[in-house]
């Protein structure tokens, strides 16, 4: 069953000390294009991260992200006292303050504030894995929801170029024997003297010229074909437009040849019916 490219998936934990929320957002793309964001201490379990996304979610634009938003209990940065406390004597030597003004000016020079940087947690990000797997089922199902509603139009933009080429199947004898009538009408406006054997050879050759019986079987052929693509276990939208091109050459065959203005109208429409498969087509995995 073909699946879409676009896609949504989202997780929170709820930790003791913080809340975590993975996202995952996918859009169509020709190929894979992976963008993630993660906190700098998760750094070292992106490659994972791309691996895992890769094998699961196959092609499209994705954007995987981690948020952290800590409850207040843990504090990243924190007072530098040895280095304060080194800025408020030198600055005793140089000025006659109090402790409070000392210290609010020691505060504002550099490297009074330190930045401990977070270890990674194996238990935590086992968790986070757990989570991150349930996005990646949560926007798979979201692009099963959104494969379905493109199969049905795909099945509906199908079966109208079907009725559309059975209408060109009925009404090919019909433009073959006016075909005939105008080119008869021609000769015989020239007034001119005809080899009656020699025009029905050349007549024939030019009819011939002119047969789409070819393009019509393949056209059928590459419609069901299309149609049994669709309902293949894979989902495979580059595989769907290879056979959306051979229908569109059989189309353009059958306009090029038919010489037919109620014909090509149908032709028209066919084409019509196509163009929206394949704008349609951009969106299948």
């Amino acid at each position: 069953m073909i699946q879409s490219m676009t896609g949504y998936g989202k997780t929170v934990l709820q930790l003791s000390t913080k809340k975590i929320t993975i996202e995952l957002k996918s859009l169509n793309s020709k190929n894979l294009d992976l963008n993630v964001r993660i906190p700098s201490y998760y750094r070292e379990k992106e490659l994972d991260i791309r691996k895992e996304l890769a094998a699961t979610l196959e092609r499209g634009k994705i954007d995987f992200s981690i948020y952290i938003e800590n409850n207040g209990e843990e504090v990243s940065s924190k007072v530098n006292e040895n280095t304060v406390k080194a800025y408020m004597n030198q600055l005793r030597k140089i000025v006659d303050a109090s402790d409070i003004e000392l210290l609010k000016i020691a505060v504002r020079l550099p490297d009074t504030l330190k930045t401990e940087r977070e270890e990674l947690d194996e238990e935590e990000w086992k968790q986070i894995e757990i989570g991150m797997h349930e996005a990646i089922v949560e926007i798979n199902k979201y692009r099963s929801d959104e494969g379905l509603v493109l199969l049905n139009d795909f099945e509906l933009r199908i079966s109208n170029i079907q009725n559309l080429l059975e209408q060109v199947i009925e009404l090919d004898p019909e433009r073959i024997e006016q075909v005939r009538e105008k080119l008869k009408k021609g000769v015989e406006e020239l007034e001119a003297k005809v080899d009656q054997n020699r025009f029905e050879q050349e007549l024939i050759y030019y009819i011939e010229k002119l047969d789409i019986t070819e393009e019509k079987v393949r056209l059928k052929n590459h419609l069901d074909y299309f149609k049994l693509a669709l309902r293949s276990d894979d989902s495979n939208g580059k595989k769907l437009g290879f056979i959306t091109q051979e229908i569109g050459r059989e189309i353009n065959t059958i306009g090029s040849k038919a010489n037919y203005a109620n014909m090509q109208k149908l032709v028209v429409q066919m084409k019509d019916e196509l163009e929206k498969i394949k704008e349609q087509n951009l969106n299948v995995l």
